[in-house]
């Protein structure tokens, strides 16, 4: 078995609690924007990464966010740590929180992040730029 997306979204904020949960604050799926290239002041990545049984220790992972086309807009790189779960409890899984500043999409349409893991390649979430009509917007 290999690593697996279990959850992922993009929203406003993300923050952990105590107990283990993810609260997450206005998560979306599409953005309007005036004109392009369109810059989203701010932006969260949130990622539920599973592991095999058998993975543990230190994992590299990478999210492009890519067009339609393929384009990378922006690249996310980071770390995970894994333990290999007791037996009897569910698998290791890494809680990815990703704040983003000043992300800019050079066109509309959609985009989606691309996660590198463990020489894998996974979809993770999307976002579909729409340019917003100015009397829409007045």
């Amino acid at each position: 078995m290999s690593a697996l997306i279990r959850f992922s979204a993009i929203c406003d904020d993300a923050r952990p609690t105590p107990e283990g949960k993810i609260d997450l604050h206005g998560v979306y799926s599409d953005l309007s924007a005036p004109g392009f290239p369109a810059k989203q002041d701010k932006l969260v990545l949130v990622l539920v990464l599973e592991w095999a049984p058998s993975d543990e220790g230190r994992y590299l992972f990478k999210a492009d966010l890519e067009d339609d086309e393929g384009n990378i807009s922006l690249t996310i790189e980071g770390e995970t740590e894994v333990r290999v779960p007791a037996p009897g409890h569910p698998p290791s899984r890494s809680q990815l929180i990703m704040p983003m500043e000043g992300v800019v999409f050079p066109h509309a349409g959609q985009y989606t992040f691309r996660v590198k893991v463990k020489g894998q390649t996974l979809q993770g979430p999307g976002v579909f730029l729409i340019e917003a009509d100015e009397a829409v917007q007045a």
